[in-house]
């Protein structure tokens, strides 16, 4: 494998606001994929916390700050390396910003993960998510 066959990393985005997560749906799958959060391609010189800040805004027009890098792995659907950043919502409204990618977003509940993400969630995301908007009804 040469540089220009490896793929860059995707930083994840992973937006508490109360009792609920932000996901989007793309408009075009990838496999199984359908909603996840807010992510794409972390750009050369960038922090995968820096990136998922970046993503954020670009794909929901919402301004978030990066709390904690969560944890990373290669995706088992995609075979692309993630990194998953918690980040609290900072001003705007969650919505569709790039209609190019997206074509909704919505703001989970802990029950309904599952319903969106049926193939569940890497550990540390879904530890995370337990513990922000789990506990909570």
């Amino acid at each position: 494998m040469t540089d220009t066959d490896i793929k860059p990393g995707i930083s994840a985005a992973i937006i508490v606001q109360g009792d609920r997560v932000l996901m989007v749906r793309r408009r075009v799958k990838e496999g199984e994929l359908m909603w996840q959060f807010p992510a794409g391609a972390i750009e050369a010189g960038e922090s995968a916390e820096e990136a998922a800040v970046r993503e954020a805004e670009e794909e929901t027009g919402l301004t978030v700050k990066a709390v904690r890098l969560l944890g990373e792995r290669v995706h088992p659907k995609t075979g692309r390396l993630m990194s998953y950043t918690a980040c609290d919502p900072a001003s705007g409204e969650a919505h569709v910003a790039d209609d190019d990618e997206l074509d909704a977003v919505a703001w989970v509940t802990h029950g309904e993960i599952p319903e969106y993400v049926p193939y569940g969630l890497f550990k540390p995301v879904q530890e995370y998510l337990d513990g922000a908007i789990g506990g909570q009804t």
